[in-house]
């Protein structure tokens, strides 16, 4: 199973998840080592992000919907600032 997964929503997906309530994250142009210890969905309001995994580089950015999967061991890229819409399921 894929530790990271990038899909694009419909507005009538985005409106039916009520990604639009969650929770705001932002962060500055930045490098940073993270794991995650439960699964987390977001939605990128803003930004340019790279995710450094063993199982490879993951890209995104604005209007990009991410999963990241619980274990994920990763190295987060940031090369424009970044806004997101977050909940841990």
């Amino acid at each position: 199973m894929d530790k990271v997964i990038i899909q694009k929503l419909s507005a009538d997906q985005l409106e039916k998840r009520g990604i639009r309530s969650w929770s705001v994250w932002e962060k500055e142009v930045s490098r940073f080592d993270w794991e995650y210890d439960g699964d987390e969905e977001c939605y990128i309001l803003e930004g340019e992000v790279s995710v450094e995994t063993p199982q490879g580089v993951y890209r995104f950015g604005a209007g990009d919907f991410v999963i990241f999967r619980d274990g994920l061991k990763c190295t987060w890229d940031i090369s424009k600032p970044v806004r997101k819409h977050y909940r841990f399921p």
